[in-house]
């Protein structure tokens, strides 16, 4: 099988510009890619988790990866997904946060002489004269396809300001600079930026008369179609520091059913006939299958110890009947209340005990869920402030434990 087939398998591939081009690219190793990430957090988070995994399995084919941290960009911000403005950062916390992006992406990619390159558009963007700018690329852009672009589209019932709409020509002009100095011949992107993909291989076409590729990838969404790697306490993080390595665990541990084999086809790198095997599976071996998955990520992001080390402790919980000191707990803080209460299935999503709102309300009714050994069967039942007081445990199923406290 080659590569790109592999990718059509594992269901990686939403969108590309020449499907012919890009898989003889790709298969022979001739291609010099790159993805771009805005530092908006010192972290990288579950989003960005399968970019990093392509741009393994890419590499791993012999191609070469360009990760671009949008160092600049980000003084504009994405407004992709948004329906408001992303909040202005300074130079100063943007560049911390390209410091971070880079010591955990060295997990994923094999940088060095000949390999995969690190490059920071603010090296080129911050030193553009806006009158040069507009004079070079301005008339390669249509405003009339722009405003019919997806990612200015959403935004336009809100009000879309100059400064974000000129983050396609900010993405474009990245590609065209790349193109030109490291001869990078594709980009890769999340399926939400197809618009901002074609502008940059249209923009190579007007200024340099040559042919340029991008693909994007399938978005990691749920079974309910929200995106994937967020509980009601935030995002699911890379870092260590922000998301422990046995919650990190956890969270693909508690994923829904109907996403395991997804999630486990995309994201890790099992060979395909060990997955296809999975597919039979149900009932108790979906719960194997989510252990698998969950070991297989953490190993990918934390090593191999730190996996084995969440998933020994995990098993040690389970079969002790949960209640140890290594009982997984959450600290609630006081904005997850409203009108100082908060829902139990709220609580579930939030301790990762449940992926989603919808998850937690087929646990409830269904009376798999206790709260202090009293069975819970109404989606609407709230917990108060007080109720905390002494901590509250949660038990999910026969052996699943998790304490809930409130920070002071």
């Amino acid at each position: 099988m080659t590569l790109y087939d592999e990718l059509i398998a594992r269901g990686l591939i939403a969108q590309v510009t020449n499907e012919e081009e890009i898989k003889s690219m790709i298969n022979e190793g001739k291609a010099t890619f790159y993805i771009g990430f805005d530092p908006t957090a010192d972290s990288l988070h579950v989003g960005h988790f399968m970019a990093l995994c392509l741009m393994k399995r890419l590499q791993q084919a012999g191609n070469r990866p360009i990760a671009l941290i949008g160092g600049g960009t980000a003084m504009i911000g994405d407004p992709s997904g948004r329906t408001d403005m992303r909040s202005m950062m300074t130079r100063e916390t943007i560049q911390h946060n390209c410091e971070c992006f880079k010591k955990q992406m060295e997990r994923f990619i094999e940088f060095g002489e000949g390999k995969a390159m690190m490059v920071n558009n603010a090296d080129w963007l911050m030193d553009l004269n806006y009158v040069e700018v507009l004079r070079e690329v301005g008339a390669c852009f249509s405003v009339n396809n722009m405003l019919r672009a997806e990612c200015y589209k959403q935004r336009m019932e809100k009000g879309l300001s100059f400064l974000e709409f000129n983050y396609m020509i900010m993405q474009s002009y990245d590609f065209y600079h790349l193109y030109k100095t490291y001869g990078c011949n594709m980009q890769f992107g999340g399926n939400d930026q197809w618009s901002n993909m074609l502008g940059g291989t249209e923009l190579i076409r007007r200024k340099l008369g040559k042919d340029a590729h991008a693909m994007t990838i399938t978005l990691l969404l749920n079974s309910e179609g929200k995106k994937m790697g967020k509980t009601a306490s935030g995002a699911v993080w890379l870092d260590p520091n922000k998301t422990k390595p046995y919650d990190f665990f956890q969270y693909w541990r508690n994923i829904d059913d109907a996403d395991v084999l997804k999630c486990i086809r995309m994201l890790t790198f099992l060979p395909l006939e060990q997955i296809n095997e999975m597919d039979a599976w149900e009932g108790s071996q979906l719960n194997r299958a989510k252990e698998i998955l969950a070991y297989e990520l953490t190993k990918l992001v934390h090593g191999e110890e730190e996996a084995l080390k969440a998933q020994d402790t995990a098993r040690q919980v389970f079969s002790q009947g949960g209640v140890s000191e290594n009982m997984p707990s959450t600290v609630l803080t006081s904005d997850q209340f409203r009108d100082g209460k908060i829902a139990v299935a709220d609580l579930l999503v939030a301790g990762g005990l449940a992926p989603s709102k919808g998850e937690a309300k087929r646990l409830i009714q269904q009376g798999g869920i206790m709260v202090n050994d009293a069975k819970v069967t109404d989606f609407g039942a709230a917990l108060t402030a007080e109720d905390f007081a002494e901590g509250v445990i949660v038990k999910k199923g026969k052996k699943v434990y998790h304490r809930f406290t409130v920070a002071e």
